[in-house]
């Protein structure tokens, strides 16, 4: 019969080798979720800036069409009973959600043109900084 090479004195990990791994790996999910989920704020103010250059473009065409500016962005899906509507611009009231699904207003007459349109930001509240600053379409 051969006979059994000795088993070594270390068979494995230790409990701090496997507890060093963990903690490496926890910290690096961590920072990968930060930027993950920290840059999804940033790309919803750009696509609320894309969405209030479309929306003021439909504001736009109702204003040739009839003549005036909405008073409510609402009149841009359904027909406010005036003359030469020529709508819906807009397909659904979804629409005139920011990316934050609050809705999106319109000032008339605005800081430097006949309206603007805004997004309060990822917020909503007036004001803030950074992602939470107001969007403001003129």
């Amino acid at each position: 019969m051969r006979a059994m090479p000795p088993r070594s004195a270390q068979a494995g990990f230790s409990l701090m080798e496997i507890l060093i791994v963990v903690g490496i790996i926890a910290m690096i999910v961590a920072f990968a979720a930060g930027q993950i989920f920290g840059g999804r704020d940033q790309a919803n103010a750009k696509l609320a800036q894309t969405q209030l250059e479309t929306l003021a473009a439909k504001v736009e065409q109702y204003r040739m069409d009839t003549g005036q500016i909405p008073s409510s962005l609402d009149q841009l899906v359904t027909s406010p009973g005036v003359s030469g509507w020529l709508g819906p611009y807009v397909r659904k009231v979804e629409d005139l959600r920011d990316p934050w699904m609050r809705p999106i207003q319109i000032r008339t007459p605005g800081t430097n043109s006949e309206f603007e349109l805004v997004s309060l930001g990822s917020d909503g509240k007036p004001g803030g900084e950074s992602t939470a600053a107001d969007i403001v379409k003129p």
